[in-house]
């Protein structure tokens, strides 16, 4: 890609761009999906970006350079999909020698695999963005280790409060708070999916922490012609399969990719998302409220960052499957309230579309690349 860059600056140069995500890329996730939403509204903008991270199976798009497979790691309550491994690490190194980049984005730096191998060894100016928010164990554990890792980050930005509050409190150094961005346009423009009834959408890991459990047991409390899309898997899969078998009201989608997602969002009429805790940041929500979807979720500090109660979503108290009930239901029977959340929840995704993102981020490059 070559050209002068257009809509996120002036400069007479394109800045080359190496985003680098500890995540397999073939898995959803939200840092997935963040880096490689960052890394097309960059090169629309007209500076070369490549992607590098895990791929178990083929990349999802052009721009990604596989590093090899990932390997599932427990982390935050949580499986993570890192590649801590050797081969991930030779892959990096020569990614990182014949790309040639002006400067290094890394997605949560100090997760193992190829960030940690880019602290280590890359020579050029680099970004850090801190995602995780709750505690880690590994930074108490490595505490000296990882400080100096840390220092190797010109400039470090968090997505939330509660992720700087972390970073800084175990790793030192100053954050700034940048929240996600979502494709606005893209949500909005997605072909909504048929429905057979009033539709709730949930998607996300089977995982105690995400909420499904207490999402089904809502389900049962609602009306018989409420459907129910599951999309995702997990941990928990097979047993809440079990316990919810005979309910033909639930469809299991597995797995789904980004355009079915976005479509179902907008042909659901509502999207739900539980979650008990460890969320440092909304971005699904977001997502379906650029979808124009009402939102319905659990009502954690992260999702509060993203959603007021009343405002753009309706929030209840963690695990409690009663409330959610309740507030489903009303937000499917009640019009007017499904009206305001849509308007209201459109107007809040504008202020966090992944244009204004990069734009922030192009700044970061250009200051340390200079």
């Amino acid at each position: 890609m070559s050209g002068t860059p257009t809509r996120l600056g002036t400069s007479v140069a394109p800045v080359r761009i190496g985003l680098i995500c500890p995540y397999s890329l073939t898995l959803p996730g939200g840092v997935q999906g963040q880096v490689l939403a960052l890394a097309r509204a960059l090169r629309a903008s007209g500076h070369p970006t490549r992607v590098l991270g895990p791929c178990d199976g083929p990349p999802p798009d052009a721009g990604v350079t596989p590093l090899g497979n990932s390997l599932p790691t427990a982390a935050n309550g949580s499986v993570a999909p890192i590649a801590p491994d050797v081969p991930c690490a030779l892959r990096t190194i020569r990614a990182l020698r014949d790309e040639e980049f002006d400067v290094l984005h890394l997605h949560e730096p100090l997760a193992p695999g190829p960030t940690v191998t880019a602290l280590f060894l890359a020579s050029i100016p680099m970004v850090g963005t801190f995602h995780a928010a709750g505690g880690s164990r590994a930074y108490d554990l490595l505490n000296a280790p990882v400080r100096w890792l840390r220092q190797r980050l010109d400039v470090a930005f968090a997505v939330s409060e509660d992720a700087a509050a972390m970073a800084g409190g175990a790793l030192g150094g100053e954050y700034e708070v940048l929240s996600n961005g979502i494709e606005t346009d893209r949500c909005a423009g997605a072909d909504p999916w048929p429905t057979e009834g009033p539709t709730i959408l949930f998607v996300g890991r089977h995982e105690p922490r995400k909420g499904l459990a207490v999402l089904l047991e809502a389900h049962q409390q609602l009306p018989g012609d409420v459907r129910l899309w599951v999309a995702g898997d997990g941990l928990e899969t097979e047993e809440l399969q079990h316990r919810s078998a005979g309910d033909d009201r639930i469809e299991w989608l597995g797995r789904i990719d980004e355009d079915e997602k976005l479509s179902r969002m907008r042909g659901a009429d509502v999207f739900c998302a539980p979650s008990l805790r460890g969320e440092s940041f909304g971005i699904v929500l977001l997502e379906a409220m650029a979808a124009g979807t009402p939102v319905v979720a659990g009502d954690n500090a992260g999702y509060a960052r993203v959603a007021r109660q009343g405002s753009e979503a309706v929030l209840v108290p963690p695990g409690d499957a009663p409330a959610l009930a309740v507030a489903l239901g009303k937000v499917l029977s009640d019009p007017g309230l499904c009206g305001d959340l849509v308007a209201n929840g459109l107007a809040r995704a504008e202020e966090f579309s992944m244009q204004r993102l990069a734009g922030r981020y192009l700044e970061a490059y250009r200051s340390i690349a200079a």
